[in-house]
């Protein structure tokens, strides 16, 4: 595809929008509650009202108010419509066409949780159509990685992302462009590209509303990375559990092949660079880098000790470049407007946005993209609007079964890598579970300490017996029968799992248990019996021997 194509595909679909454009979210929690329905009914509206040169029906990806489902909004300016039903199209088209909307559940799109936000991954989340190369690019899709191919050097592109101050957005934060620059001065005969996108965590789906609402910024993405680093081949991990995020990446890939926009000479310059899927079974393990690629590889995925590290030696031996979907996301908005832009946005040491899934007791739950460095408490009690039916926030889970809870007396720690590190938390990939004043915190702790049991894959013995053990211990204090001896053992549990397991999973699985007993102690301690053994000294195991004669 050349310039002139780009273009003029862009000149076309800006061309052909009507006056009023409604769009209706097709996510997957939207399209759960049947606005797939809504959305043919509302073509069929248009159609039976005559209204087509001035109204377009447009399915879009995620609207980010996700407890008010399913969505639709008319532009420009019109309200956003909640909680319809597919009998509600009518109603919809005639407020479009200059009408009364009676009957129809109404929200104001300049709530808080709107205009708290801003847009760089979800900028084209719930506004172009997910389906559709030519919605993408008129959207400046592809722009990027054009200006790239056709006038910066691979080694440009990386000095731009490292200027950018772009850090890794799944979790561990490590710059970006570092990583990069690791990859492209690694010496190999090939080199991969692959999209970490086996989002796991319980609560969270950040990764799934960018892969379903907007496939191609993905793969723009990748391919910049590939051209920077020097790689021809790329992969998507994706799990099972994604459909529809499957679907349309399936989709995606196939028109950009269509287009000249991935496989062999790419845009008529001399970089050949192919994208394909693999899907995963649901491991939460084969988030961990070097799981994922032993899955890939066709191999169990099970970590393996690092060093060598993916950037030096990852899939089949090879020098491979691993980044996650968000991360992927950021990349075509920095070419576009510049490493400058970018690193304006943020904090010192966190440059750019953060999406969040914001999930558990709070009023609104749905996706939000925030500058770094806004305080917790803009999120969960100004945007997300406190907990709901009068309650009070009691804490803030970050991080996913790796993170920590946050009490509520500290919301107003602003959200960046450091800060929420400093508490026993961490940024993780983004999930964000709100809890109120009915919580239980060693309940929670112990639910999380479930799930990293049950997804340890047992190569390593601190994490496959560890979590096990801390697990029953949980469960002795959630009953009762613990005592302070109990307690001790799993904070010497804890600090044993902690420094000994050989990957991420491990290493990460106490931390709800540790920031859930520097905050909530005393919730701990309230189900201790007494220990009918505490006056009594430790009984020796080994017996001194008689001296010799």
């Amino acid at each position: 595809m050349t310039l002139t194509e780009l273009k003029e595909i862009k000149e076309a679909e800006r061309a052909s929008r009507r006056k009023t454009t409604i769009r209706c979210c097709m996510a997957a929690g939207c399209a759960s509650q049947g606005s797939g329905e809504l959305l043919e009914n509302l073509r069929a509206a248009v159609k039976e009202a005559g209204a087509g040169d001035e109204v377009e029906v447009r399915g879009v990806g995620c609207m980010r108010l996700c407890c008010q489902g399913p969505l639709a909004q008319a532009d420009p300016d019109g309200p956003l419509y909640e909680k319809l039903e597919a009998g509600d199209a009518g109603a919809i088209v005639t407020a479009a066409t200059g009408g009364d909307a009676a009957g129809l559940r109404t929200g104001d799109p300049r709530q808080p949780f709107f205009t708290g936000q801003r847009s760089i991954v979800l900028g084209n989340c719930g506004v172009i159509d997910p389906e559709r190369l030519e919605s993408y690019i008129a959207a400046d899709g592809y722009s990027a990685l054009h200006h790239a191919l056709h006038e910066m050097q691979p080694e440009e592109v990386v000095s731009e992302i490292m200027d950018s101050g772009l850090r890794g957005r799944g979790g561990g934060g490590y710059p970006t462009g570092l990583k990069w620059q690791t990859v492209a001065k690694a010496r190999g005969e090939r080199k991969f590209v692959v999209c970490n996108a086996d989002e796991g965590d319980p609560g969270a789906f950040m990764d799934r509303t960018v892969l379903e609402s907007d496939p191609h910024a993905i793969l723009e993405g990748m391919t910049l990375a590939a051209y920077a680093v020097g790689a021809e081949q790329g992969y998507i991990y994706v799990r099972a559990e994604y459909p529809l995020a499957i679907e349309r990446l399936q989709k995606a890939i196939k028109q950009a092949r269509k287009a000249g926009l991935l496989g062999a000479r790419i845009m008529e310059c001399p970089f050949n660079f192919s994208i394909d899927l693999r899907i995963g079974a649901g491991a939460f393990v084969c988030g961990e880098e070097t799981a994922l690629m032993a899955s890939i590889e066709g191999r169990r995925g099970v970590p393996r000790p690092r060093p060598p590290f993916p950037a030096e030696s990852g899939l089949w031996g090879c020098p491979t470049l691993i980044n996650n979907v968000e991360t992927f996301a950021n990349i075509a908005p920095i070419l576009r407007h510049g490493a400058e832009w970018f690193a304006a946005i943020g904090t010192a040491k966190s440059k750019g946005t953060k999406v969040f899934a914001l999930a558990g007791k709070v009023t609104n739950t749905g996706i939000v993209e925030v500058p770094m460095g806004t305080p917790l408490r803009t999120i969960v009690e100004e945007m997300g609007g406190g907990a709901p039916d009068g309650g009070t926030v009691k804490a803030v889970q970050t991080g996913g079964p790796s993170g920590g809870c946050i009490p509520a007396d500290h919301l107003d720690t602003p959200v960046e890598y450091e800060s929420l590190s400093a508490l026993g938390s961490i940024m993780g990939s983004g999930g964000m579970i709100v809890m109120d004043e009915t919580t239980n915190m060693v309940d929670v702790a112990r639910f999380f300490m479930e799930f990293c049991r049950d997804e340890s894959c047992g190569k390593c013995i601190p994490c496959r017996t560890g979590t096990v053990q801390m697990h029953h211990l949980l469960t002795k204090i959630v009953e009762g029968h613990a005592t302070a001896r109990d307690l001790a053992l799993l904070e010497e549990l804890c600090d044993m799992v902690r420094h000994t397991s050989l990957c991420g999973l491990g290493m990460t699985a106490p931390n709800p248990v540790l920031s859930t007993l520097r905050f909530f102690r005393h919730e701990y301690e309230e189900r201790l019996q007494p220990d009918p053994y505490a006056d009594h000294p430790p009984v020796d195991p080994q017996p001194a021997q008689p001296a010799s004669p």
